[in-house]
C-alpha cells in the first residue's frame, strides 16, 4: 500500500518524481522521500508526514538529478518517521519498497554478523544491505538484484538504484503491483498507471517474479526463471487532469458527485437499449448449472458483496456465501465443484483477496474479478472480469467504487436470474427499468446536500453512533458506519434493526445518536417500531427516508434527511449517497483530513 515512482532521463527528474508521488499519496502518507544521483553520489531528501512536508524539505535543501526513485509510505515495520522513511540507502545502493519482507529478521541478523550497520528498523533496509553486499562480492548490479531477490520471502515491489549507474534502475515485483512507463528517450516506473499518467500514455505491467533493467530507451525484462521476456506495452487514457479535484474541495466530494455519470456509463455497457436485457458476452458462465456462489472481499467491497447476496438469493434463487477475504482461505471453506467465486476489489491488488482467489482457483472455482482496474493482478488472474468502470478513485474512503460494484452485481444477479428462469420476463423488464432509473435518482439524492450538511451537526460532538436498517439496506448501515469511522474518527457500528434488542439497545441513552435507514418499504413498520424503542430510551434519532416515511416518523425523529422514493431493488445503490455525504460533512465540520484519514491507505497490498 506504499507508492513507488522512478525516472531514468536526461533532463531533471526531481519535480516529476514529486508529481508522481502526488498521484500515489492515496496509497500511503506516513512519510515520503526521493533519491537521485548527484555527481556520482546518492543524495536523499525524506520527510515524516504528508508529501507537502517533503516539498518543504526540498525548498530548504534543493536536489537535482536526471535519475531517481521516490516513495510515499504506509508504515508496516517501524514508526512513521524520517529515519524509517524511504528511500533507504547505504551510499552504494538505494531502494524503495512496497510490501513486507517476511524473513527480514533472519537476513538482518546474518548481514549484521558480517559487519553491516543498519540505521532504521524497517524490513526494507535489509534489501539495501543484501544487494550491496552481493555487489561487494563482485556481482554486477543485475546479478546482485537477481540473487538478492531470490532470498526474499513475502510480497514486494522494489525499485533499486546504484551509485555507479547513472542511467539504469532495476525493478521487480512479487505480489505487489508495478508498472513501467515508456517515454521519448526516458523511462518511468510506478506502482500504478495513475502515478505515470502525467508522464506517459504507454505502460507495461510486470508479472510476478519479473526483474526489469530500465534504461533511457527501454526495459529489458527477465522472468522468475531468468529468461528474457517481453511484456505488452499498452496505451493508457489516464491523464493528470483525471486525478484533479475539478473545483471540489476534496477528492471524496468530487467522487460522490461523479456517481450518477459513472452509474449511467456502467448501465449503458451492460443493458441492451432496445431489448432492455442484461448483456454480458464477456462472461462465459451458464448460471443455470452453477450450484453456489461465493463472494470474497474486504472492507467496503465486503459490504457491497453483502448486498449482492440478497439479490442472488432472492432474484436468481441460488445460494450465496459472503466471505471476508482475510479469513476465507484460513478456515478451509467447502467449495462445491463448478461454483462461481466473485472477488470484489477497487484496486484489484488487495493482498488478502488475491490470496483468496488463488485458493479458490486451486479448488475448482470459476473466478470472476469485480474490479475497477482492468490491468490489475486480480483481473489478470481471474477467469473472467466484471469491470466497474468507476474511473480513478483518489479519496481513501471509497464512494463511487462502491456504487459501481453494486450496479455491476445488480446486473449480474439479474442476468443469472434470467439464465436460471427464476423470474418471469415482466419482472425482469421492471427490474431492468429500475436499474436504468438509478442515475436520475442518484442525482436527485445529491440535491439534498444542503439538508445533509446541516444534519451533520447532529453527529458533530458524538463519540459513538449506531446505524440501523433492514433487508438490503442492512449492509448499507454497516457501510455508513464504516464511512463515519474512516473519516470523522467517530466510533460507529451498523446493525440489522431487528438485532437492536439482542444487545446494542444497552448502549442507548441521551448521548447515543442513531442513524436509521427507514424508507417507506415492506420493512417500514418493523423499522419504525425499532425507532420507537430507541426513542423510549432517550435515543437521539436521525432518520433517512422518503417524504412519506419522514411524515410517518415525525413524532420520533430529531433530524430527518428526505431522499427520493426508490424502488426496493436499487435502494442500496441510491441510499449510499446520503450516507456518504453525511460522513463527509461530519468529517469536514470536525476538521479531519477527509481524503487522507489517519492510519489508512487506499490499496491494502500487504496481508
Amino acid at each position: 500500500m506504499c507508492g513507488i515512482v522512478g525516472i531514468v532521463s536526461t533532463s531533471d527528474a526531481v519535480q516529476r518524481l514529486v508529481d508522481g508521488l502526488r498521484g500515489l499519496e492515496y496509497r500511503g502518507y506516513d512519510s515520503s522521500g526521493i533519491a537521485t544521483l548527484v555527481k556520482g553520489q546518492i543524495e536523499r531528501r525524506r520527510a515524516e508526514g504528508k508529501l507537502r512536508n517533503l516539498e518543504a524539505r526540498l525548498r530548504e535543501a534543493p536536489l537535482d538529478g536526471t535519475i531517481g526513485i521516490g516513495h510515499t509510505r504506509w508504515a508496516t515495520h517501524g514508526a512513521p518517521n524520517e529515519v524509517n522513511a524511504h528511500p533507504h540507502s547505504d551510499g552504494v545502493v538505494a531502494v524503495v519498497h512496497n510490501g513486507i519482507i517476511e524473513n527480514f529478521r533472519e537476513l538482518r541478523a546474518d548481514l549484521e554478523g558480517r559487519g553491516r550497520v543498519f540505521s532504521s528498523v524497517t524490513d526494507t533496509e535489509v534489501v539495501v544491505h543484501l544487494i550491496s553486499d552481493l555487489v561487494d562480492q563482485g556481482m554486477s548490479p543485475l546479478e546482485a538484484v537477481q540473487a538478492g531477490v531470490a532470498q526474499l520471502h513475502g510480497a514486494y515491489a522494489l525499485a533499486v538504484m546504484f551509485r555507479d549507474l547513472s542511467d539504469k534502475i532495476y525493478v521487480t515485483r512479487r505480489g505487489s503491483p508495478l508498472a513501467i512507463g515508456y517515454g521519448d528517450g526516458e523511462m518511468f516506473v510506478g506502482s500504478d498507471a495513475i502515478a505515470l499518467a502525467p508522464m506517459t500514455d504507454r505502460i507495461a505491467f510486470l508479472d510476478d517474479g519479473d526483474i526489469s533493467e530500465i534504461g533511457l530507451t527501454g526495459a529489458t525484462t527477465y522472468d522468475a526463471d531468468g529468461g528474457r521476456v517481453d511484456r505488452e506495452i499498452q496505451p493508457t487514457h489516464l491523464t493528470g487532469a483525471v486525478i484533479g479535484k475539478a473545483g471540489h474541495r476534496h477528492f471524496m466530494h468530487k467522487e460522490i458527485f461523479e456517481q450518477p455519470g459513472v452509474s449511467g456509463d456502467r448501465l449503458r455497457s451492460l443493458i441492451d437499449p432496445e431489448t432492455k436485457r442484461i448483456t454480458m458476452p464477456f462472461l462465459d458462465i451458464d448460471f443455470a448449472t452453477v450450484p453456489r456462489i461465493s463472494i470474497v472481499a474486504c472492507g467496503t467491497s465486503f459490504y457491497s458483496g453483502c448486498v449482492a447476496k440478497y439479490w442472488f438469493e432472492d432474484l436468481a434463487k441460488i445460494g450465496c456465501d459472503v466471505e471476508i477475504a482475510s479469513e476465507f482461505r484460513y478456515r478451509h471453506p467447502f467449495l462445491q465443484p463448478g461454483g462461481v467465486a466473485l472477488f470484489i476489489s477497487q484496486s484489484g491488488e488487495t493482498a488478502d483477496t488475491l490470496a483468496a482467489m488463488e485458493h479458490a482457483k486451486a479448488n475448482g472455482q470459476i473466478c470472476v474479478a469485480v474490479v475497477n482496474v482492468p490491468s490489475s493482478s486480480m483481473a489478470r488472474m481471474a477467469d473472467a472480469n466484471l469491470r466497474t468502470y468507476a474511473g480513478p478513485e483518489i479519496g481513501v474512503a471509497s464512494t463511487k467504487a462502491f456504487t459501481s460494484q453494486l450496479i455491476a452485481m445488480g446486473c449480474l444477479a439479474l442476468h443469472a436470474a434470467q439464465q436460471r428462469n427464476a423470474i418471469d420476463p415482466a419482472k425482469a423488464l421492471q427490474l431492468t427499468e429500475d436499474l436504468l432509473s438509478t442515475p436520475n435518482l442518484m442525482a436527485e439524492a445529491l440535491q439534498t446536500e444542503a439538508e445533509i450538511e446541516q444534519a451533520a451537526g447532529f453527529l458533530l460532538d458524538a463519540e459513538h453512533a449506531i446505524y440501523l436498517a433492514r433487508g438490503t439496506l442492512y449492509p448499507l448501515a454497516m457501510e455508513g458506519a464504516l464511512k463515519l469511522k474512516e473519516i470523522s474518527y467517530i466510533h460507529a457500528e451498523g446493525y440489522a434493526a431487528g438485532e437492536m434488542k439482542h444487545g446494542p439497545i444497552a448502549l442507548i441513552d441521551e448521548k447515543m445518536p442513531l442513524v436509521v435507514l427507514a424508507p417507506n418499504d415492506p420493512w417500514f413498520e418493523k423499522t419504525a417500531s425499532n425507532i420507537a424503542e430507541a426513542r423510549a430510551r432517550k435515543g437521539r434519532i436521525l432518520a433517512i427516508s422518503d417524504k412519506e416515511g419522514i411524515r410517518r416518523l415525525a413524532d420520533y425523529v430529531d433530524v430527518a434527511i428526505t431522499v427520493p422514493t426508490v424502488p426496493d431493488f436499487i435502494a442500496p445503490i441510491v441510499h449510499a449517497l446520503p450516507l456518504q455525504l453525511l460522513a463527509y460533512h461530519t468529517a469536514v465540520q470536525r476538521g479531519t483530513d477527509v481524503d487522507q484519514p489517519r492510519n489508512l491507505a487506499k490499496s491494502v497490498t500487504v496481508e
